[in-house]
């Protein structure tokens, strides 16, 4: 396990665009974290004096290159036409010839990191056992929300979109938190601990692992709920196969029929209606124990 398999989290209430924008930038929002800072940006004046001066400059030379023509001195007008070029460039070339609002995404993305420092965590925000966590909830979180029977409003689909990344950033903060704590108290440790302090440790150690606890729990009814939408997805997914099935079976008795074979014919063929209503049964009841959990993990 890396931290590769964990994805930034976001803190719901950040505008989604600017969540999509971090989840997409991991390495820059690493780099910022660690101290990194963009060049500045160019000075949004006016445009510099060579910019100016080619503004103005060339269709007065392209002028006289035309005057030159006409009268015949193709080298002066070959000349004036020469500075047009340059004076082309020099406009071209300017630090001020980009618009003040094509702002680069790093500067962008620096800005928001700063107004936003503290509602998104990195991988690099959890210890490895908060960060095995940290995978085991967004496997949870996502196989959920990627399900066909959210997607088809089995499930409480608009309460999921809203609770499930609500779960998930709590999940983060606290991991956050403890990974934090936990290594300022392995780091008091590391430096060894007089007699007379290790007895005021131990309940500094029970709160750390008190506290896991109560996020593992929080993990696993994430996992149990993600384990009932899959039993749903599974059955779904069955009873789409089996409607597809009896929606062919006319076509196999009519093959039976004409070729004589109603002898023959496997009986469990007439069968695929029975699987059809046991599929939708345990459909219904894999939802409704979805929708159990579900209520288990809002309460």
């Amino acid at each position: 396990m890396s931290g590769q398999d964990v994805a930034v989290v976001v803190d719901p209430g950040v505008p989604e665009e600017v969540a999509w924008t971090f989840k997409a930038n991991a390495q820059l929002l690493s780099r910022i974290k660690a101290g990194w800072r963009p060049r500045p940006e160019p000075d949004p004046a006016p445009g510099s004096p060579f910019g100016a001066v080619a503004l103005v400059g060339a269709p007065l030379m392209l002028a006289l290159a035309i005057v030159f023509i006409v009268a015949g001195s193709i080298k002066l007008a070959f000349l004036s036409f020469s500075v047009v070029v340059c004076l082309f460039l020099a406009k071209v070339l300017s630090p001020r010839s980009q618009p003040d609002d094509e702002r680069t995404d790093e500067h962008e993305i620096f800005e928001q990191a700063r107004w936003y420092d503290g509602r998104y965590h990195l991988p690099e925000d959890f210890d490895p056992e908060a960060l095995a966590l940290m995978m085991r909830t967004q496997r949870a979180v996502n196989s959920v929300l990627g399900s066909h029977v959210n997607a088809e409003g089995l499930l409480d689909d608009v309460r999921n979109a809203v609770m499930l990344p609500q779960q998930e950033w709590e999940i983060a903060r606290l991991l956050a938190k403890l990974s934090a704590l936990r290594a300022e108290h392995n780091q008091l440790i590391a430096r060894g601990v007089a007699p007379e302090v290790a007895q005021a440790v131990q309940p500094l150690e029970r709160a750390l692992a008190n506290s896991e606890a109560a996020v593992v729990a929080r993990v696993e009814a994430l996992e149990r709920y993600a384990g009932h939408v899959a039993d749903a997805e599974r059955a779904y997914h069955a009873r789409g196969q089996i409607e597809e099935l009896r929606a062919r079976l006319p076509r196999y008795e009519e093959l039976v029929a004409e070729s004589g074979a109603d002898g023959f014919a496997v009986p469990e063929i007439s069968r695929l209606a029975d699987d059809a209503d046991q599929l939708e049964e345990t459909l219904r009841r894999s939802v409704g124990e979805a929708h159990e959990a579900f209520r288990y993990l809002d309460g």
